[in-house]
C-alpha cells in the first residue's frame, strides 16, 4: 500500500508542478518521494532555485515559513498543520523585546530555528552548522543567543572571544540524551563513535568525537572508516544512515529522541496535501517576511 500511495504522490507532483522538501527527521517512505532531502535552512535554499509553482515542506511550521520567506511567489504547503516546534515557539516577539531591552548593547543572534516574527526582532539568524563562522565574523562582541542555551554553550565555547548571554530554553527531544546515556552506550558498543548535534546538554557534546548538524552528522558517518557509530539526534538518522550503509553498525544513543513534531507527518498526509484534502498553506504579511528576510540575508553574507 505504501508503494501504492508513493506512485500517486509521484504523479500528482508532477501534474501539479510541485516539489516535496523532507527534513531528515522525516520517515524514509517520505524521503522516498521528496525532492530535497536535507536540513531546514538548505531545503528552503534549494525550493528558491526550482521553478515549482508548490512547495510541500515535510517539516514544521517554522521550516516552512523559511521557505515562504526565501519563495514569496510560490504556494507552500505544511501537510500537518500541528507540527509545529516547541523549541521555535518557546520566545514570542513581546519575551524577545523585553530581553532586548535588559541587554541593549548586545546583538540579538537568532537560531535558525525560531518564528517569522522573532525573526523580525533578530539582528541575523544562525545554522547549527554556520553559527561559529557567522559569529566570529560579526563586529559585535556581546551576543544575546536564541533560543537554544546548549546550541549557544556549545558556540560560545568555540568562539571564547566574544561575551554571550544565553536564555534558558531549547530543543526538548535532544535534551532528553543524558551523560548516563553515553556511558551506557559507550559500554555496550565500545568500538563507536559517537556523533551527537550541537542541540544536545554540554555534558553529552564534551563526550562526543564529533559534533555538527544532522547533515553533518550523516555526512560524517557515510566518510568515515569507521564500522559502528553511536547517533546522538533524532532517531529517524539511525534508520537513514542503516539503509544507506547496510555495511556499517548505527546506534541510537538514547530510544527517547525522537521528535513527535516531525512524526506527525504521514506518507498519507503527503498525498492528502497534494490532492487538496489536508494541509495548511503558509501565509506571510510582507512586511513580516521583508523584516525576516534581513536576518537571513545577513546571516548569508557573513557565512560567505
Amino acid at each position: 500500500m505504501t508503494q501504492l500511495i508513493q506512485e500517486r504522490i509521484l504523479r500528482l507532483k508532477q501534474e501539479k508542478n510541485a516539489c516535496i522538501l523532507a527534513h531528515c527527521y522525516q520517515t524514509h517512505d517520505i524521503l522516498e518521494v521528496a525532492d530535497y532531502v536535507g536540513d531546514s535552512f538548505g531545503l528552503a535554499q534549494n525550493a528558491s532555485k526550482t521553478d515549482c509553482s508548490t512547495v510541500i515542506m515535510c517539516g514544521v511550521r517554522f521550516m516552512a515559513e523559511m521557505v515562504k520567506i526565501l519563495s514569496p511567489e510560490k504556494q507552500v504547503l505544511l501537510p500537518k498543520a500541528e507540527a509545529g516546534c516547541p523549541m521555535a515557539e518557546q520566545l514570542d516577539p513581546e519575551m524577545l523585546r523585553q530581553l532586548q531591552a535588559a541587554y541593549p548593547d548586545y546583538t540579538t543572534v537568532a537560531y535558525i530555528n525560531t518564528t517569522a516574527e522573532l525573526k523580525t526582532l533578530c539582528d541575523v539568524c544562525v545554522t547549527s552548522s554556520s553559527a561559529v563562522k557567522i559569529i566570529r565574523n560579526m563586529d559585535a562582541e556581546k551576543i544575546l543567543f536564541i533560543p537554544d542555551c546548549n546550541l549557544g554553550d556549545y558556540i560560545s565555547k568555540q568562539v571564547p572571544e566574544k561575551q554571550f548571554q544565553l536564555i534558558h530554553g531549547g530543543c526538548p527531544t535532544h535534551v532528553r540524551m543524558t551523560r548516563d546515556d553515553v556511558l551506557r552506550a559507550r559500554a555496550a558498543h565500545p568500538n563507536a563513535l559517537l556523533l551527537v548535534h550541537p542541540e544536545c546538554r554540554p555534558q553529552v557534546t564534551e563526550m562526543a568525537d564529533f559534533v555538527g548538524s544532522t547533515t553533518e552528522i550523516m555526512h560524517y558517518a557515510e566518510n568515515s572508516d569507521a564500522r559502528e557509530f553511536i547517533i546522538g539526534t533524532e532517531n529517524s538518522i539511525v534508520q537513514h544512515l542503516g539503509i544507506s550503509h547496510p555495511e556499517k553498525l548505527f546506534y541510537a544513543l538514547s530510544k527517547d529522541c525522537v521528535c513527535h513534531n516531525m512524526k506527525v507527518t504521514t506518507i498519507a498526509d503527503v498525498l492528502h496535501c497534494l490532492e487538496g484534502t489536508d494541509g495548511e498553506e503558509i501565509l506571510l504579511e510582507e512586511s513580516v517576511r521583508l523584516r525576516a528576510k534581513k536576518s537571513i540575508d545577513e546571516m548569508i553574507r557573513l557565512g560567505k
